[in-house]
């Protein structure tokens, strides 16, 4: 999906046993987008942490989405760039890093739960939680 941020909790869904939730996730992932270091990196912490996944499981995953999503960098910009968006937004510093990671990436559309849905940043990004009609 060109334009499309996947924030962590997309990914973690991909890898959980929430079968309604990982269809959707997966639709997304198959439809392409961008990731963030931060993101991969979260995903890592989670799936060891939580989900249990092995060290080559995990990799094996990792290396899964960088074949499929583009990686965005975390750099001195995006780190500017998401204090701004915090302070704006009233959002947390990890939150307003993804965000940043996305309008960096000229994204149009954030998928994310976490953020409030809807929620348009810059005029440019819009927040779309992929999971609501499964609520």
């Amino acid at each position: 999906m060109p334009g499309s941020f996947l924030d962590t909790n997309v990914l973690v869904y991909l890898a959980s046993g929430n079968a309604g939730k990982a269809a959707s996730a997966e639709k997304l992932v198959a439809g392409g987008g961008t990731v963030s270091i931060q993101v991969l990196n979260e995903f890592a912490t989670v799936a060891r942490r939580k989900i249990h996944l092995s060290w080559p499981e995990t990799n094996s995953f990792l290396n899964t989405l960088r074949g499929l999503l583009t990686v965005a960098p975390l750099t001195l910009e995006t780190h500017e760039a998401g204090l701004r968006i915090a302070q704006r937004y009233g959002l947390s510093v990890y939150d307003a890093m993804i965000a940043a990671s996305a309008l960096l990436s000229e994204c149009t559309t954030l998928w994310t739960e976490d953020l409030q849905h809807g929620l348009l940043m810059e005029r440019r990004l819009l927040v779309r939680n992929p999971f609501r009609a499964l609520a």
